[in-house]
């Protein structure tokens, strides 16, 4: 979740920034003090105007036995549909298709806007899923993940102060000279505000909506309840392995102490590195659901688009070339790709990386994985090799169909292929993606799901697609065999 200047709008882009002081007097001054203000922002007819089609102030759900209602009616809801729905088609001699019953227009709007809502374990499920497995999955699913992910709703400031009095205590404003109650940006489990201390310093906080720590079993549980009666899953496909996933890494992502930690461990690593950097942990002003850091200047990364091509290309390059380190040299992975989670500072041409409570331990076995499938494809380059390393990341499951399982493995061996080649690869030049998409969708309509492969696998190509993605969007020229190299040389010294 990105610190930024300004949250998204409906269509992925930022809102315009907003000056901190209140141009119509709202700024409040609590519990005494003349240099302590909560403030909305000044803002214009077109930025209001923007305000309503994007991020609207919304109470978020924070009671267990609230959120199960709230779920619960919006199943009864979905479910009279469909019932008034199937009668019709049945006095009019048609059989109705109950998946076609539960996914109409309306439906969907209640379902998205509901999932919205709640946050939590929705949004995380629609990341997971629509990572993952996004491409291969039904349209009306499709629409529900992106529209959740685009959606910027936000805790009213009443809401708001509830939570900051519960982990602060009251008095807290003191702590602050200036405090924006509109947050500048809003993810899945909590919103970012921009605050300047009392000696000057501008800090980012991060504030974890209510409610949504002590409901992650549940809402997950009457999440995959309302999906599975969805049926909006391709046949055969496992929902439970990202139901699980999705739970231990909403346990951990709300730990806010636990991402203090990582972040503070990333900028160990990156030490020495002056073209990647990482904000400062306040620790005296963070709680386990208040995280206090540095506010970091920056543009939104995908705005590079307008810089020039050497800019583009470093872009692209330093962040897969920091990938390759998170995979084989730090064995831990940052593995949320947003775009959100990165700025781009065009003067210094340093890349601000935000958001670490998706960081993970990689499993060895998986990097040993990726270590032997690059060796098989660049150094050995013979069919056997690749499907022996394939198979062993679990990209090539035994129950396959075999001819599914030989189209799967020539799809990886294509990707092998354009890393082989020496000079620039053009993410530009979109028809290999095309092609390989086209592929797996005709194997899914053909009857093959998703292959059930490991989360640790699942999770580094997550994030090698959002890169690619990102790539794509700058249309960065980048020499993958020279950032491969250092580790098929050091893989090949080894073995002699």
């Amino acid at each position: 979740m990105s610190q930024g200047d300004t949250p998204r709008d409906a269509n992925g882009d930022r809102l315009q920034s907003r000056a901190v002081h209140s141009a119509d007097g709202a700024s409040d001054h609590a519990n005494g003090g003349p240099d302590v203000a909560l403030t909305h922002g000044s803002r214009s007819t077109d930025e209001r105007a923007s305000d309503a089609r994007a991020g609207r102030a919304v109470a978020i759900p924070s009671g267990r036995l609230q959120r199960v209602a709230r779920m619960g009616g919006m199943a009864a809801q979905i479910a009279g549909g469909v019932a008034l729905d199937g009668a019709a088609q049945l006095l009019r001699g048609q059989r109705p298709d109950l998946r076609q019953l539960i996914l109409t227009p309306s439906a969907i709007s209640r379902l998205t806007q509901e999932l919205a809502r709640m946050r939590g374990a929705a949004m995380k499920m629609g990341q997971l899923l629509s990572m993952d497995a996004g491409d291969l999955l039904p349209e009306e699913l499709s629409q529900i993940l992106s529209r959740l992910r685009a959606d910027a709703d936000f805790m009213p400031p009443k809401q708001l102060k509830q939570v900051l009095d519960a982990e602060w205590g009251p008095g807290w404003q003191k702590r602050f000279r200036r405090f924006d109650v509109r947050p500048i940006a809003a993810a899945s489990i909590g919103q970012v505000h921009r605050a300047v201390l009392p000696c000057g310093e501008e800090v980012a906080i991060k504030v974890q909506y209510p409610g949504v720590a002590r409901s992650i079993d549940s809402d997950l549980s009457n999440l995959g309840s309302l999906l599975r009666a969805a049926r909006v899953f391709p046949p055969g496909f496992d929902l439970e392995p990202y139901l699980i996933e999705a739970r231990k890494q909403l346990h951990e992502e709300v730990d806010y102490r636990r991402e203090a930690q990582e972040m503070a461990a990333y900028a160990a690593r990156l030490e020495g590195d002056a073209r990647l950097l990482v904000p400062r942990h306040y620790p005296h002003l963070s709680t386990g659901s208040v995280l206090v850091m540095q506010f970091m200047q920056g543009q939104p990364i995908e705005q590079a688009v307008a810089a020039a091509g050497l800019q583009r290309d470093g872009i692209a390059r330093d962040l897969l070339a920091l990938m390759l380190r998170e995979l084989f040299e730090f064995g831990v992975m940052q593995s949320d790709p947003n775009f959100a989670n990165y700025l781009w500072q065009p003067d210094t041409g340093c890349i601000v990386l935000l958001d670490f409570g998706a960081t993970r331990g990689l499993d060895p076995t998986t990097v040993t994985g990726y270590r032997n499938l690059l060796h098989a494809g660049l150094v050995e380059r013979t069919p056997f090799a690749i499907e022996r390393a394939a198979g062993a990341l679990g990209l090539l499951p035994q129950d396959l169909r075999a001819d599914h399982r030989a189209r799967l493995l020539a799809m990886i061996e294509q990707v092998l292929g354009v890393l082989r080649q020496p000079g620039n690869f053009d993410f530009a030049d979109t028809s290999l993606a095309q092609q390989l998409q086209a592929e797996g969708m005709a194997m899914v309509q053909e009857g093959m799901a998703p292959p059930p492969v490991p989360m640790d696998v699942l999770f580094v190509q997550r994030k090698l697609g959002g890169l690619v993605l990102l790539a794509t969007r700058l249309a960065a020229q980048v020499d993958l065999a020279s950032l491969l190299d250092p580790y098929t040389r050091a893989d090949i010294a080894a073995a002699e």
